[in-house]
C-alpha cells in the first residue's frame, strides 16, 4: 500500500477521548488498530541509512496491532507507575494519548497512556502485524522473515525505529506518529490471558490478543 507523507495510509487518528478511559478497555479495543510511524532523515538519527530517505516521499513504518498488554495504576505491582511518579516514568502520567517508551536491557518497549492525567497507566503494545515499511524494517532488524519482525514490544521499537528519544511524543497531534482506525478488515477475535515476562501480579488477566494473528510474541492459550 502507499501512501503520501502527509496522511496515514488509511483511517482515522484514534483521539485522545479515546485514550482517556479504563486502562484495560483500552487495551482491548487497540487490537486491530494501526500503529504508524515515519521516518525522516532528518529527525530520526536512529534510521539505518538514513540518508537514503527521500525527504518528500518519507516512508510510514507500521501495521496492524494483534497483542496488548494494560498496566494499571492501583493495585498493580507490575506496573512502572506502583512506584510512584519518578523522572523516568514521567510520561506515564502525562495525559492520555502520551507515548511512553522506556528502555529495558538496551532495547525499548513502546506505551500509549491512558486515563486522565496524573493516573499513572499504559498499554504496552506488544505486537503488530507489519503492513507498511517492510524493507525498512527487514534492514532495521536485520531480518526477512516478516512473521519474525514484530512480534514482541523490543523487537517492535527496533523495527519501526523507536527510542527513548522518541518518550513523550503525542498519538494524537504528532503528524509523524500515531494509532489509527482500521477500515480494511473485519473486528478481531480478541482474548485475554495473563501478562508475560512479569514477576509481580502474575494472574491479572491483562493481556489482550488478536487469537487468530500469526505474529503474537506468544501463542494465545486458553491454559493461560
Amino acid at each position: 500500500m502507499q501512501s503520501s507523507p502527509s496522511e496515514p495510509p488509511i483511517g482515522q487518528r484514534l483521539q485522545q477521548s479515546f485514550y482517556d478511559r479504563p486502562t484495560a478497555t483500552v487495551a482491548r479495543e487497540l487490537i486491530g488498530m494501526l500503529l504508524l510511524h515515519r521516518l525522516h532523515a532528518v529527525t530520526n538519527a536512529a534510521v539505518t541509512n538514513a540518508a537514503a530517505i527521500d525527504p518528500d516521499n518519507s516512508p510510514w513504518l507500521g501495521g496492524r496491532i494483534v497483542e496488548t498488554e494494560a498496566y494499571l495504576a492501583e493495585r498493580d505491582l507490575a506496573s512502572h507507575s506502583s512506584r510512584g511518579l519518578t523522572p523516568s516514568n514521567r510520561s506515564m502520567f502525562q495525559a492520555a494519548g502520551t507515548f511512553y517508551v522506556y528502555p529495558i536491557h538496551a532495547k525499548h518497549c513502546l506505551n500509549a497512556v491512558t486515563e486522565a492525567n496524573g493516573v499513572g497507566a499504559a498499554v504496552l503494545i506488544r505486537a503488530i502485524e507489519p503492513l507498511w515499511g517492510l524493507s525498512w524494517m527487514q534492514t532495521r532488524r536485520g531480518q526477512q522473515d516478516p512473521l519474525k519482525l514484530t512480534r514482541g514490544p523490543a523487537m517492535l521499537a527496533q523495527a519501526l525505529a523507536i527510542t527513548r528519544d522518541d518518550d513523550g511524543r503525542c498519538l494524537v497531534t504528532d503528524p509523524d506518529l500515531g494509532i489509527f482506525s482500521n477500515q480494511q478488515t473485519k473486528p478481531p477475535t480478541v482474548k485475554r490471558t495473563v501478562r508475560i515476562g512479569v514477576s509481580k501480579s502474575k494472574s491479572r488477566l491483562l493481556r489482550f490478543v488478536d487469537q487468530h494473528s500469526k505474529y503474537l510474541s506468544r501463542p494465545f492459550s486458553k491454559r493461560r
